[in-house]
């Protein structure tokens, strides 16, 4: 293990010369800053250090400290466009424009370019989108994993991203596994947020429907259940419908008879997002179940849908625009800083109330 780092350190020494642009004989980095940058012992520093000096990058002067070499010659693929690539589950509906928006409008102001690539929550299209932007140079990752919550086979690729001192910041979600940061909301505390405002408003017969395979889906229910059980309801688990969201709409079609028996019995519902939501307030329409007369509907992410369906929806905020400008900014201080802050950025989410609840 300790040689891994720091082999990795000697790659990231050689990024760090091209990119900071240091001609030979400017000062290098001082041994005490290299452990503190990159968490390690001074022995795997000075490792690295020797490795460097015999890869004629760095002359080290005794009482001094250590030099670009005049014999350093910058690789050519470290002087490269300002290219950052983008990985979304989707794009071109819901919040994610939004999302995007943010992302690019701080790299344009930045001086990056943004590359961008859409996996539609594959795991497969985020393993070609991964190569294409490992191969074409990109300077720093923005991901939203695929399928967050389910083991994932890409995690050979975010190694290479790390040997090959790529930052990678993830966004709304990241893999259990991951130990990079990750810019999102707090969907625990979404989820118990859009419960205890039903609770408030005197309903005791809730249900809710989540995802299954995305994290995100996970923290949800969490916040909900935890609502639940302050709340005095202690069966909560048996009024949730689970889902995947590459089949979402099953709930509503081959799922229907048991959405029908879940809806009769209680008198309120959390949705994982808006665009569940959105069908199920269509759903109750063509059942002609009163909304918010008969069944109360809470959602998440106050889409722009929210206030434009046939009952305006009480929505938990995502951040959206914001959270996008965000992930960007922590990016670019990871390259620009060569930081190794591995601390996420969690936004609170807040309550919208429209016409969607009733008060009992």
């Amino acid at each position: 293990m300790e040689d891994y780092k720091y082999l990795t350190i000697v790659e990231w020494a050689k990024n760090y010369i091209s990119s900071k642009g240091l001609k030979p004989k400017d000062r290098f980095l001082t041994e005490k800053e290299l452990c503190e940058i990159h968490g390690v012992s001074r022995q795997t520093v000075r490792q690295a250090l020797m490795c460097l000096e015999n890869d004629n990058v760095i002359s080290r002067v005794r009482g001094s400290g250590a030099f670009v070499s005049s014999g350093f010659v910058q690789p050519l693929s470290n002087v490269q466009t300002k290219n950052i690539g983008v990985i979304s589950t989707y794009f071109t509906d819901y919040i994610f424009p939004q999302i995007v928006t943010g992302i690019e409008s701080v790299l344009n102001d930045s001086g990056f370019s943004m590359q961008l690539a859409i996996t539609h929550n594959k795991v497969a299209e985020e393993q070609q989108a991964l190569q294409s932007m490992i191969s074409g140079g990109v300077q720093g990752l923005i991901v939203e994993p695929s399928k967050s919550a389910l083991p994932n086979p890409n995690m050979e690729l975010y190694d290479e991203l790390r040997r090959k001192n790529i930052p990678v910041v993830f966004f709304n979600a990241k893999y259990p596994w991951s130990d990079y940061p990750c810019v999102a909301m707090d969907d625990e505390a979404a989820g118990r947020v859009a419960a205890d405002y039903i609770f408030d408003c005197g309903h005791r017969k809730i249900a809710g429907i989540f995802a299954l395979d995305d994290i995100q889906g996970h923290k949800r229910y969490c916040g909900f259940t935890k609502s639940c059980i302050a709340h005095g309801l202690r069966n909560a688990e048996d009024n949730v419908l689970w889902f995947a969201t590459s089949d979402k709409n099953s709930v509503f079609t081959s799922g229907k008879n048991r959405l029908l028996e879940l809806l009769g019995e209680t008198t309120a519902v959390v949705c994982y997002n808006d665009n569940i939501a959105v069908k199920l307030l269509q759903f109750c329409k063509e059942h002609d179940i009163s909304v918010p007369g008969e069944l109360s509907v809470v959602g998440i992410d106050d889409s722009k849908y929210a206030s434009i369906c046939d009952v305006p929806l009480t929505s938990v905020s995502h951040p959206k625009r914001r959270l996008g400008e965000a992930v960007a900014e922590k990016l670019i201080d990871r390259i620009s800083s060569f930081s190794y802050d591995e601390g996420d950025i969690i936004f609170t989410p807040e309550l919208k109330i429209r016409e969607s609840v009733k008060m009992l």
